[in-house]
Parts: C-alpha cells; sequence; structure tokens
C-alpha cells in the first residue's frame, strides 16, 4: 500500500514539475493527480483481471497440460491391428459369365435440341 502511495506522490510531483513549480495552478494539482491515479486504477484492473482469469481457469488449463504431456510421452511400439471393413471373396464359379457390350461413354448433351430439329424427326427420346 505504501509503494502505491509513493507512486501516487511521484507521479504528481513529476507532473508539477513539468508545469513548473513557479505557475502552478489548482487545476494543475488537480490533473497531476487524476492521472495518477487513473495510472493506478489500471493497473489495479490489470493484475484483478489476471488473478481472476488464473483462478477461473488454472485448473482446466493445469488439466489440459497434464493431459497433453501423457498423449505425448506415449509411444506405440505394437503394430495397431485394424480389422478388414472388405467382404470375403466370393467363390469361384464353374462357368464364365460374359460381359455386357460396351457402349459408348459420351452420346451427347441430352438437353440439347440438336437431335430433333423438325417436328417430323424428333430424334431419339430418353
Amino acid at each position: 500500500m505504501y509503494g502505491v502511495l509513493y507512486v501516487v506522490v511521484e507521479m504528481v510531483g513529476y507532473h508539477l514539475e513539468q508545469v513548473g513549480w513557479a505557475d502552478i495552478s489548482p487545476l494543475d494539482v488537480a490533473t497531476a493527480v487524476t492521472d495518477a491515479l487513473l495510472t493506478v486504477a489500471v493497473c489495479a484492473a490489470v493484475l484483478l483481471a489476471l488473478d481472476l482469469g488464473r483462478k477461473r481457469w488454472g485448473t482446466s488449463v493445469a488439466a489440459w497440460h497434464s493431459e497433453r504431456g501423457e498423449h505425448q510421452a506415449e509411444i506405440w511400439d505394437e503394430p495397431i491391428e485394424v480389422r478388414s471393413w472388405r467382404p470375403a471373396p466370393l467363390a469361384i464359379t464353374a462357368e464364365r459369365v460374359d460381359e455386357p457390350p460396351q457402349q459408348p461413354r459420351y452420346r451427347g448433351n441430352p438437353y440439347s435440341f440438336a437431335g430433333h430439329r423438325f417436328p417430323r424427326d424428333r430424334g431419339r427420346l430418353l
């Protein structure tokens, strides 16, 4: 507490020295005191916010760090076993089945009117 009071007095003295000791008015003194107390209030607010943040988030951050440390220290030397998602292969049949004939992949644009320009010849319908 005495340290804060000392800082306030030093700041007031510094501001009054900047004005000049011969030309000090009550307004200069009020400005110096206001600036000093504002500085102390802002510093106290920052310290209070840091303390509240530490109290609020300290346990969760510590738990997160310990959990993260466990995962980083964990080393798996054994292979990971994975079950296959593929079905078992089918049995081989006695007959060979022919594949259907391949049709051309691109037959043109089905939404264009290029195939049926005239009403008598409508072309292929889908």
